[in-house]
């Protein structure tokens, strides 16, 4: 007679677990122990089957009796303390990805520590260094963290851009459209200096210092380069200075520019098709000259839901013009939320004189006199003209629907913004020497660049996931470190993982390999 213990997957998923007896060739089952989908429990049934067997046929254990078996398992349990257990989590995933991509080229391992901790706990210089020594039982003082951040943007950001841009055109291939906007990050800090300057603020800090922070990523966001102004710059003035520098940095062929409306004054515009570049930026419509804005509500007037009209400008580019049910209604409703505030503010006499600009729905009001503030009506039938309508300038070849196309994506770089504002928190800054901040800066670019790399990895996967709840699930995956009575190694082992968290596992590393 021969008994073993058997393992068979079954259509639903589950394994049962079974003990089998072999006599003259012929198989029983001698009992069932159950099944499961759960890794720990089929290790728990596992582990009573074997038991079973050992009991009824007689062999020797390699305890005594099972009490015995049970205080070397408590022994072993008492032993181990919270220095012997380690997060490996934001390791196993975040720096699988690091490694992938080839920031592992940059041998400075508070590099890679700063970059990990980041994505899966983003928060201040002195939080990664408790981090560091809690969770990875590696123990480094801030003065460590801040000497290095001192050399790191010197020593190592332009590796850092030639690595994630080599990623970035391996995944597309090529690099025919760029994406280019400006972001405002503030400082807690009350104190100018020559980088940090109060200037326009995207946030709402009108009294923080800030920096400005021009980044350029490829389609789908896929990061390509960035670089930092003086707080007070005109984002106007930045555009070129950074697609040229970079584009003959990496040597890539002239791409189409997509740009945002407020970026490129018609200067700017003029000197980017100068220096022989294709582009695409949001136009301001109701800007234009009296002869174009004419044209366009001429056109307009018999156009429907998703279509679009070109008008030929003076400087030789195309004004596309589309109009979309969708944005319509928006601009209706904007213009009448803007008009009920006006009306209240008037009805309580809160708006006067002293108050009136032209900007927002205030270029609705007329002053009769000295003192009596009301609302134009005539102006208002105006602007409903324009309900519904967008602008583009290009002055590629490209049909309207591909320029709409390209300048739809935009989005993507709007999207980069808040991962590295919210998920990433890149602000505020408490940093006040230049070099730190800009050492700051290349973590987060570093950083961001792997978050894209996880979320093209889930999705490629058809995995509903974002590397926010990704770097969540990281926080408790832990390996056990031990060394055992009869042995002078030490081992590590990791810990069983729920489901959501194997899934995660195994598409990061299968995927990336």
């Amino acid at each position: 007679m021969c008994m073993f213990v058997r393992k068979i997957k079954n259509r639903s998923g589950s394994t049962s677990i079974q003990v089998i007896n072999k006599t003259h060739g012929k198989y029983s089952v001698v009992k069932s122990f159950g099944s499961s989908k759960d890794p720990n429990k089929i290790a728990q049934l596992l582990q009573s089957a074997k038991e079973f067997v050992e009991n009824l046929s007689g062999q020797s254990p390699l305890f005594t009796t099972l009490s015995e078996r049970d205080i070397a398992i408590k022994n072993f349990i008492e032993s181990i303390s919270n220095a012997n257990i380690h997060t490996i989590g934001p390791e196993l995933i975040f720096g699988t990805i690091f490694d992938k991509i080839g920031f592992n080229k940059i041998k400075e391992d508070l590099f890679r520590h700063i970059v990990i901790a980041r994505l899966a706990y983003p928060t201040s210089k002195l939080k990664t260094v408790d981090y560091l020594y809690r969770y990875r039982g590696i123990n480094i003082t801030v003065d460590a963290v801040y000497k290095f951040l001192d050399r790191l943007n010197k020593k190592h950001k332009e590796k850092v851009e030639q690595i994630s841009y080599n990623h970035t055109k391996k995944i597309l291939k090529t690099i025919s459209v760029v994406f280019y906007d400006m972001t405002t990050l503030y400082f807690e800090a009350e104190d100018e200096d020559d980088l940090r300057k109060i200037g326009f603020s995207k946030d709402g800090k009108f009294q923080n210092p800030q920096i400005m922070l021009g980044l350029l990523v490829g389609e789908g966001g896929y990061p390509i380069g960035y670089d930092i102004f003086e707080g007070n710059t005109f984002e106007g003035h930045t555009l070129l200075p950074t697609i040229e520098k970079i584009q003959k940095k990496y040597g890539f062929k002239q791409p189409i520019v997509v740009a945002d409306a407020g970026l490129l004054s018609k200067a700017n515009l003029k000197k980017l098709g100068e220096q022989k570049y294709k582009f695409i930026i949001g136009a301001r419509i109701k800007n234009e000259t009296d002869v174009i804005k004419d044209e366009i509500l001429k056109k307009a007037k018999n156009i429907k839901n998703g279509e679009s009209f070109e008008v030929k400008k003076d400087d030789g580019t195309r004004l596309i013009v589309t109009y979309t049910d969708k944005r319509a209604k928006k601009d209706a409703y904007n213009r009448k939320k803007g008009l009920s505030k006006l009306e209240k503010k008037l009805v309580t006499g809160k708006l006067t004189k002293q108050h009136i600009n032209n900007r927002g729905y205030n270029r609705f009001l007329e002053l009769s006199g000295e003192v009596e503030v009301a609302i134009d009506q005539e102006k208002v039938k105006v602007d409903k003209a324009w309900d519904g309508l967008k602008g583009y300038i290009t002055n590629t070849k490209l049909k309207a629907d591909k320029v709409i196309e390209q300048y739809g994506h935009l989005w993507q770089i709007e999207k980069a913004f808040r991962i590295s504002k919210t998920d990433l928190k890149i602000r505020p800054m408490y940093h006040y020497k230049r070099r730190r901040i800009e050492a700051h800066i290349c973590i987060s670019f570093v950083a961001y660049a792997i978050w894209k790399e996880v979320e093209r990895l889930l999705k490629n996967a058809g995995v509903d996931m974002s590397p926010t709840r990704a770097g969540e699930l990281t926080h408790n995956m832990y390996e056990i470190e031990y060394q055992l009575p009869t042995s002078k190694k030490k081992e590590r082992n990791l810990l069983n993982m729920d489901d959501e968290q194997i899934l995660l596992y195994e598409v990061i590393h299968k995927l990336s390999h």
